[in-house]
């Protein structure tokens, strides 16, 4: 089921349909699915996950026109890019000037050992099991392993993307948590106890 929030967001940023539009990393492609049934033209691709809506190809491997997409979807998949430089100059080729690249992501740098904490929390509440890291070292796993959004929006702006400004907000309740909590979430950023992890922006191709 796609988060309702996510949806309204990705589709504000688009063009009207029918917008060729790349996802990328788009996961097992239940968004894909989604834009499609609005009447999107769309190319999916995901380097770790093949099914029949999904094209199971790295960013810097997609082998289509320079300037053949309207529009790129990144939801919750740029901190994994790799390599980032060449995959960002790909992506700045497949968009045509003017259009945009819809961005929906984790921030890594604001997730620190409050957030930890509460994701643990709500995690073991749900499935009954002991989350195997303590907090601090969970924090330390993730930065290691992960781009900051800092980092990808300069490595966007090299490549050639004018860069939109950054709405932060919840995250935490997206990531293998029960259904309901985005709003407890919500108030504790509000109420400082938590930082904002999530990050959406939309970049514009030069």
């Amino acid at each position: 089921m796609i988060d309702e929030h996510l949806l309204a967001f990705v589709m504000d940023g688009l063009p009207d349909p029918p917008a060729r539009v790349l996802e990328v990393g788009a996961g097992t492609g239940r968004l894909a699915d989604a834009l499609r049934g609005l009447g999107y033209d769309v190319l999916a691709i995901d380097p770790a996950t093949g099914t029949e809506s999904v094209d199971r190809l790295r960013l810097h491997e997609v082998d289509e026109p320079d300037g053949s997409f309207d529009a790129a979807v990144a939801v919750l998949s740029l901190h994994h890019v790799e390599p980032l430089a060449e995959s960002f100059d790909r992506l700045a080729a497949l968009v045509r000037a003017g259009g945009p690249l819809v961005v929906d992501e984790f921030d890594v740098a604001c997730f620190d050992e409050r957030a930890a904490a509460w994701w643990i929390d709500q995690r073991e509440l749900a499935s009954g099991e002991a989350h195997d890291e303590h907090e601090g070292r969970f924090v330390r796993t993730l930065r290691d392993h992960l781009h900051p959004v800092a980092l990808v929006r300069s490595q966007l702006q090299r490549a050639g993307f004018a860069l939109g400004a950054v709405a932060r907000g919840p995250y935490l309740y997206r990531w293998d948590l029960p259904p309901g909590l985005r709003g407890a979430e919500r108030q504790l950023i509000e109420t400082e106890l938590l930082p904002a992890t999530g990050a959406r922006f939309v970049a514009t191709r030069s």
